[in-house]
């Protein structure tokens, strides 16, 4: 039977990905170090998907299995697997990598010419090609040569909504209808593997940065908006109309961007950024602004939601006025139970905003500085 791998059996391992690969055909290994959750996993082998949405149903999932990711269990596991997919998020990608390539090697020893292909499900640019990065400075020059004959890295772009909602058996998983998994078709090595739901592309960084550009930075400026008006769940801050009028019109400064750069049909993006605006009313899903919000200095790095999309447009010359407004309500992101939080505001106390924020974003743009701190220190005009 084919084997895949997911390291990673949080809500999004199992409500999505594991999920996709389940309903293809394979016998899914989910790999952690929750030992809980492997456990209940082996115990019961199935949990229900809970699809809420304008509709709902339930999708029983079957085949499946857990192993401690940092067990030798997971090397054979390895080395029987067709797919590895992870979703462990990007600052864990390199502590897997030492697993894999202890895998890779052990296929390589055992003389399997058979392909693997690694997909780093991460809510990222090019997590796949990170993990190959990290994964390559383990092997040594024979296990390198191997992988590039026998093993691929497919970079690719995730979007569901997957919140951390509590059900009778902790491993079931309440998700959305919407999904995407866009896949890029030529770093595959072999077959490329036939899962529905994951979608081929060739031009993947446009599909990458019109999720990045659309539900990550919509989704961000409506948690920190409404973080600081109170609100508990993003549907209720997508409720509050100017809350609302704030991030559709931030979306369409990104859409303007991504126009530019990609050349999208007009009409078409603006009816996705309504598609996505009309997710985050989804009620069911209670996700918490607190949750989306998380990690603030990441995502107002150079390279994420708030600050790429602005960039981008301000390279064009486009309006970014209402992305400065997100901007500004993150860096006032002030939750003692998040770790970047508190850094942040560390960081702003001792140094100022201006100097905060360039530090954290890479950005050295006299006029846009400027008008971070402007936004900043208006922020409630905006609430």
């Amino acid at each position: 039977m084919k084997k895949a791998i997911q390291f990673g059996a949080g809500n999004i391992g199992r409500g999505f990905i594991g999920a996709l690969l389940a309903e293809a055909g394979y016998h899914v290994v989910f790999a952690d170090v929750n030992e809980a959750v492997i456990d209940k996993i082996n115990a019961d082998g199935t949990y229900t998907v809970h699809v809420m949405d304008v509709t709902c149903r339930e999708e029983k999932i079957t085949n499946i299995s857990g192993v401690n990711s940092t067990t030798d269990a997971v090397l054979e596991e390895i080395t029987q697997a067709e797919v590895i997919t992870t979703a462990v998020g990007l600052v864990v990608l390199p502590r897997i990598a030492p697993a894999i390539a202890k895998g890779i090697t052990m296929r390589m020893e055992r003389g399997i010419t058979d392909c693997l292909n690694i997909i780093a499900c991460e809510n990222a640019i090019k997590a796949s090609s990170q993990l190959k990065a990290a994964v390559y400075e383990i092997l040594d020059e024979k296990g390198k040569a191997y992988a590039d004959q026998y093993v691929g890295f497919p970079d690719c772009s995730v979007d569901r909504i997957v919140p951390p909602v509590k059900s009778e058996n902790f491993i079931d998983v309440v998700v959305e209808n919407y999904y995407e998994w866009n896949v890029e078709q030529a770093s595959f090595k072999g077959e490329i593997p036939a899962i529905k739901g994951m979608n081929l592309a060739d031009n993947l960084m446009a599909y990458i940065e019109r999720k990045l550009f659309t539900l990550n930075t919509g989704h961000a400026i409506t948690s920190y908006l409404g973080y600081l008006k109170g609100y508990h769940t993003v549907d209720e801050s997508i409720g509050d109309e100017k809350i609302y009028e704030t991030v559709k019109a931030a979306m369409q400064e990104s859409g303007a961007g991504l126009i530019e750069k990609y050349g999208f049909d007009r009409e078409a993006h603006m009816a996705y950024i309504e598609k996505i605006i009309g997710r985050f009313r989804n009620h069911y899903l209670e996700d918490d602004v607190a949750r989306v919000g998380r990690e603030p200095l990441r995502k107002l790095s150079a390279t994420d939601r708030l600050v790429k999309p602005t960039m981008t447009a301000v390279g064009y010359g486009l309006p970014v006025e209402h992305l400065l407004i997100g901007i500004g309500a993150a860096l006032h992101y002030d939750n003692a139970a998040d770790q970047q939080s508190v850094e942040l505001q560390a960081k702003i106390k001792e140094n100022g905003v201006r100097a905060a924020f360039s530090e954290i974003s890479g950005v050295t743009d006299a006029a846009i500085l400027d008008k971070v701190v402007e936004k900043y220190d208006n922020i409630k005009a905006y609430l």
